[in-house]
């Protein structure tokens, strides 16, 4: 007869652990920004360094901007964001 036990990563689920990983707060921000019909993110990128998100890349506006580091914040697992996204100058 075998004994099963349920895999634990140091006492936690390693999903849990995972999730809790730069890589996987990474991407749960991206999901949430890829997620919001009403701003083009797809110029924004997005790193996880521990527990801070740093967003870069291009938005379109301040107001956008708003609502993207407003997003990331949101996200369990996020303490700090930092923009460093920047809005190019208008085109004409």
């Amino acid at each position: 007869m075998m004994v099963y036990k349920e895999r634990t990563f140091f006492g936690t689920d390693p999903g849990d652990a995972a999730a809790n990983q730069p890589a996987g707060l990474e991407a749960r921000v991206a999901d949430m920004l890829a997620a919001m019909r009403d701003v083009e993110v797809s110029d924004v990128s997005v790193v996880a360094r521990g527990n801070t998100i740093v967003l870069g890349g291009f938005i379109g506006s301040p107001d956008e901007a708003d609502r993207v580091v407003e997003a990331a914040t949101s996200i369990e697992g996020v303490d700090e964001v930092i923009n460093q996204m920047t809005i190019p100058a208008a085109r004409g």
